[in-house]
């Protein structure tokens, strides 16, 4: 099956056109795909519930809203600040120890979406005792315990996932999108996974924006679990032990949730909310739509 087509239209024209890759897995086996599920891809923020569970297994004293926003990819409104506030405090650490730079107006280092992320990774170096200075580099445990949940979770040596950089300065790590359905396919089934898993699910408000296709698809549907990465790529897990893996080929996210909409009734879910958006001119009119073609 080729690659899902998204169309973005103004007026009667096609306007530009995003191709979305897509593979599902169950029980190890690929279920659904459209276009290439070989496509190597970096999971960016989407890693960010593996890269929660050492600290769920740490931090028993941990709430489903710490997990939540540990997990998260957040706008910095209120809420998430509030969130991000109150795991520093348990963790315990400052807002100065974390490492993802600053955001926002004025610029804060908790107003960066990722900072819920590195409050839990400030978290895990208390509980283990392990230097917090550093703990975004490769070489410190906290990237290494995170490198090896990956590999855990897709059943990849670690040796063998390639590794860079991410916009927050931590490790991110790229993977065929077969693997990075797979892992997700088997997180609540990992340890710790399922106390995410219900961390996130019970707050899909807090891990990303309100109108990000994996916020939306958390609360549009009992029982997925989604998380979006940078570069066009949306991840999620559903009843049954489905994993999904959707990546833009030209990075926008723009695409994704109606190729979500599409792609996930092959697999037994229909999300026809996500099957279509507006595209609005600064007056807030409406001027056209996102919609991706049939598969």
């Amino acid at each position: 099956m080729d690659a899902i087509v998204v169309e973005v239209t103004r007026g009667s024209v096609v306007e530009s056109r995003h191709r979305v890759h897509a593979v599902a897995v169950q029980d190890g086996a690929v279920v659904a795909e459209a276009g290439d599920g070989a496509l190597v891809a970096y999971m960016r923020s989407a890693a960010k519930p593996l890269q929660a569970l050492p600290l769920a297994r740490a931090r028993g004293d941990l709430d489903d809203r710490d997990l939540a926003i540990a997990s998260a990819s957040h706008p910095g409104e209120a809420p998430h600040l509030e969130a991000v506030g109150a795991l520093l405090v348990k963790a315990p650490a400052d807002e100065v120890e974390l490492e993802c730079g600053a955001e926002g107006n004025p610029p804060r280092r908790v107003r960066h979406n990722c900072s819920g992320k590195h409050a839990g990774m400030l978290a895990l170096c208390r509980a283990h005792g392990w230097p917090s200075e550093g703990y975004r580099l490769p070489d410190h445990p906290v990237q290494q315990a995170c490198l090896l949940e990956v590999a855990v979770a897709a059943d990849v040596p670690q040796a063998e996932i390639p590794t860079a950089t991410d916009g927050c300065g931590v490790v991110t790590f790229a993977l065929p999108l077969e693997r990075i359905a797979f892992a997700f396919s088997r997180l609540e089934r990992l340890d710790a996974g399922a106390r995410v898993a219900a961390a996130m699910r019970r707050h899909p408000e807090l891990i990303g924006a309100a109108a990000g296709a994996d916020t939306r698809l958390m609360q549009l549907r009992a029982g997925w679990v989604a998380k979006g990465g940078a570069e066009g790529l949306l991840c999620a897990c559903g009843p049954g032990g489905v994993g999904v893996a959707l990546k833009s080929e030209d990075g926008s996210s723009r695409g994704l949730a109606a190729a979500a909409a599409a792609f996930l009734p092959l697999v037994g879910e229909r999300v026809d909310e996500l099957a279509r958006s507006d595209v609005r001119n600064s007056r807030g009119e409406v001027v056209g739509e996102i919609r991706a073609q049939p598969l």
